[in-house]
């Protein structure tokens, strides 16, 4: 596969950060296994500066946010969001992930980052509550 192939097929991979992708385009030999990639990818985000790790969580978007709500994030977000029922959120639970959120983004300066498959909203917002009281390191 090409690189320009390699990048339109993986480059969403990490969230607005095809960047990652593209690093990896050259190392991945033809038929990588997932496994593969997935360790190319991460070791890449894992020896990238700070600034551009910044960058690729400051590009996820917030969970149960107003991106969703305006039908805005990506195929992919949707999903592992609907996943965990947050397409579902009562207006009491809407709104205390606004606030989380806005308290996170407030105190770290990104937005609270959590693969959320598999987890219930009330597994979300009591991570999020616990991990607003980490230090920003």
């Amino acid at each position: 596969m090409d690189m320009h192939d390699f990048i339109a097929r993986y480059g969403g991979v990490y969230e607005h950060s095809p960047w990652v992708a593209e690093r990896v385009a050259a190392d991945a030999a033809e038929g990588d296994d997932t496994d593969t990639l997935a360790r190319l990818m991460a070791e890449c985000v894992d020896n990238a500066s700070a600034e551009q790790q910044l960058a690729l969580i400051r590009a996820h978007p917030d969970l149960a946010g107003k991106a969703q709500i305006a039908g805005e994030l990506t195929a992919d977000s949707t999903a592992e969001q609907a996943s965990a029922g947050l397409d579902q959120c009562s207006k009491v639970e809407y709104e205390r992930f606004q606030a989380l959120n806005d308290a996170y983004k407030e105190k770290f300066g990104f937005p609270f980052v959590m693969a959320v498959r598999g987890s219930s909203r009330e597994d979300i917002l009591e991570a999020f509550g616990s991990r607003l009281h980490n230090d920003y390191d």
